[in-house]
This record gives C-alpha cells, structure tokens and sequence, in this order.
C-alpha cells in the first residue's frame, strides 16, 4: 500500500527523530547531521526540509524522549484498580527496562549524552525540563482519581507523587544497570509503595 504525502514526511521525521537518538547517544554533542541522515535512510536535505536544521531536529529528539518508561499508549487495565497496584505496576516496569542491559545501556548512555547537549544550549535545556515534567505528568495521570485513604488521589497529589517515584525508581535503576545491586523485584516494588504516605502526597 502506497504512502500519501502526509503519512510519508511523518514517516521521515520518526526515521530522523530515531536516528538522531541513535547518534547523539553515540556521539553527544559532536553528532552530525550526515550521520544521522544516513542512519536514517534520508539525505541532510530532508533534514532541512523537515526540521528546518540542526537545532530543530535536536528540540524535536529531546521532546520526544519519555524516559525509560512509556506510559502513554498503555491500556489502563495492565495498571490494575487501585493506587497500590499501579504503583507496583511501574516499579516493576522500570526494573525490567534497568535489568536489559542492551536496552539500560543505551538508555543512560543517551541520557548523558543529551545533558552534554543541552547544558551548552538553554533552549534545549528548556525543553528537556518541560519533557522531564511531561512525563511526570502521564505519570501522575495515571495515579490520579485512584482511591488512598478513603478518598480519590488529587492531581496535585498524584503529581507529588509521581516525582517522587520517578527519581526513586530512576535511582534503584541505575544501580542494577551498573551492577551494584540485584535486580529485586520485591525491593522496587516495596520501595515504590512505601512512598505513598501523607509527608509525600500532601495536602488534598
């Protein structure tokens, strides 16, 4: 089946968007726009053509970027009913994705990478902060409304608490991924429930 127009500059930006993760996470700061169209497929005028340059490429690379975990596209269901369970549920998640060496390799080494990027360029460092926040918010967004306590979780409160748990888990991760602790699914999920307490969530 034949792609239209629309469907075929949507598929070059995702192969250039991909490549360029691939790059800046080999490469940092010293990535090439040739290398990047290469892996992609496309030549360094599509580049251009899509994203206007460089830098364009690069803000469009770091806000696609959702951390370790991708929460959006997940059905609801596979989180459970309860705050509890969809807690447990992403601490889980992100233990998987730490104990894949291939894959927690490549994630921190891109992470690194992208700092090396952006703390040079203070409007990439902008938009890595507000694609930090985003995921925090998906994040919380699938906490919010859940019962605690009798009562259903606020946004305020399921934002607190999905910051918390994203640096925690974040933290536990990378030292599986560097080998310093076993990967214990019971600790990381225990870990993860312990921060649902009233200091963390605050007020309603």
């Amino acid at each position: 089946m034949r792609l239209t127009r629309a469907e075929s500059k949507a598929a070059n930006k995702r192969a250039l968007v991909e490549a360029a993760r691939e790059v800046v996470g080999r490469d940092g700061s010293k990535a090439k726009l040739e290398d990047i169209a290469e892996l992609a497929g496309l030549t360094t005028g599509a580049i251009y053509s899509l994203f206007g340059g460089k830098t364009d490429l690069m803000v469009a690379m770091v806000e696609d970027y959702a951390g370790p975990v991708e929460l959006r596209p997940a059905e609801a269901g596979e989180f459970g009913t309860s705050l509890e369970e969809a807690v447990a549920e992403v601490a889980r998640r992100f233990l998987r994705v730490s104990d894949d060496p291939e894959a927690a390799g490549k994630m921190m080494l891109f992470e690194t990478r992208v700092l090396d990027l952006v703390l040079n360029d203070a409007g990439l460092l902008a938009r890595l902060a507000a694609s930090i926040r985003s995921t925090e918010v998906d994040l919380a967004a699938l906490f919010a409304g859940r019962e605690h306590d009798g009562a259903a979780l606020t946004g305020a409160q399921a934002l607190r608490l999905a910051r918390a748990l994203k640096a925690l888990l974040s933290g536990l991760g990378q030292g599986v991924v560097l080998g310093a602790h076993e990967p214990d699914e019971s600790f990381f999920v225990d870990t993860a429930l312990a921060l649902i307490t009233p200091r963390v969530l605050g007020p309603a």
